[in-house]
């Protein structure tokens, strides 16, 4: 997995890099967001969903308001103690992408085997 996630983390880089790719380091973070914000195929999730139980905000919805972050605005105290509840039960999410990744496991299993040709020594 963390092979994978290196070179995820290496494909974003070379994208946002300038001429010279002298300038990754400034771009690290950049890309760590992108991955965190996109939905995995294994898990049917964003990691960032995975980990906090709501989808990220991004910067753009906050300089250009968005209807998730008005309504966010205008609720009272008690609403959204209620809203965090709810963002609670639905962290039922994890245990989805994990049956997600089991099955995406079991599927990539299956593909592999599926190359293999057994010897008998």
């Amino acid at each position: 997995m963390i092979e994978a996630f290196n070179k995820m983390l290496g494909k974003i880089l070379k994208k946002t890099v300038h001429k010279y790719r002298r300038d990754w380091h400034d771009r690290l973070f950049e890309a760590l967001w992108a991955y965190r914000v996109t939905v995995r195929t294994p898990t049917q999730a964003t990691p960032y969903s995975l980990v906090y139980g709501c989808e990220a905000v991004l910067p753009l919805e906050i300089q250009l308001p968005s209807l998730r972050v008005a309504i966010h605005d205008g609720l009272t105290q008690d609403e959204q103690v209620r809203l965090r509840f709810q963002e609670l039960d639905a962290l039922e999410r994890r245990l989805d992408a994990v049956q997600e990744l089991e099955l995406y496991r079991q599927n990539m299993v299956r593909a592999y085997d599926k190359l293999i040709k057994r010897r008998i020594f």
